[in-house]
C-alpha cells in the first residue's frame, strides 16, 4: 500500500476545472470519510436564468458538488492508497445517486458535504454524503457511487 494522499494532493489531481469545480476546500479527510467545501459566490453563470430576481443553486449543481467531494475526492485518496496510476487521463465517473433535496443554496452561501464510505472495490466508490448550509441547514442527503477508469 502507498501513503494516501493528502488534502493539497487531492485537490490538485481533481479533473474537475473551474467553472465546473464545485470544491474549494478539503477540511477533513480519511480513509473513511471526507468533509469539503465551495462558497457559491453568486457570479455562476447559472443564477441569471435560475431563477431571475430569485436565485436558487440548482439541485444537479449540488449533486454535482456532493459527487466531486465524495466521489471523486475521496476516490483519489483511496485510490492514491491502493497504489493505482492516477496519472493524467484517470477519470472518476458518476454511475449513481439517490438523493433527497430539503432545502436551497442561495446565492453567497457555502455548501459542505460530508461523505462516508459505504464500500470502495474494484474501482467503484460507494458513498453516503449529506450537504449544509453555512448555518448548518440540511440541504440534501444523498447515495453517490462512481468508478475511476483510465482513458
Amino acid at each position: 500500500m502507498a501513503e494516501p494522499w493528502g488534502p493539497d494532493e487531492v485537490l490538485a489531481a481533481l479533473p474537475q476545472k473551474p467553472p465546473f469545480l464545485f470544491v474549494e476546500r478539503i477540511l477533513e479527510l480519511s480513509d473513511e470519510h471526507i468533509v469539503g467545501s465551495y462558497h457559491f459566490t453568486g457570479e455562476e453563470h447559472f443564477y441569471a436564468g435560475h431563477f431571475p430576481g430569485n436565485p436558487i443553486t440548482p439541485g444537479v449543481i449540488l449533486l454535482e458538488a456532493m459527487a466531486q467531494v465524495g466521489v471523486v475526492a475521496l476516490g483519489l485518496r483511496l485510490a492514491s492508497k491502493q497504489g493505482l496510476d492516477l496519472s493524467p487521463g484517470f477519470l472518476t465517473l458518476f454511475s449513481e445517486a439517490d438523493v433527497e433535496f430539503l432545502n436551497v443554496v442561495r446565492p453567497g452561501q457555502t455548501a459542505t458535504t460530508r461523505a462516508e464510505v459505504v464500500y470502495f472495490r474494484h474501482r467503484k466508490l460507494k458513498v453516503r454524503a449529506e450537504m449544509h448550509t453555512d448555518d448548518g441547514r440540511l440541504v440534501c442527503s444523498a447515495e453517490l457511487a462512481g468508478m475511476g477508469v483510465t482513458q
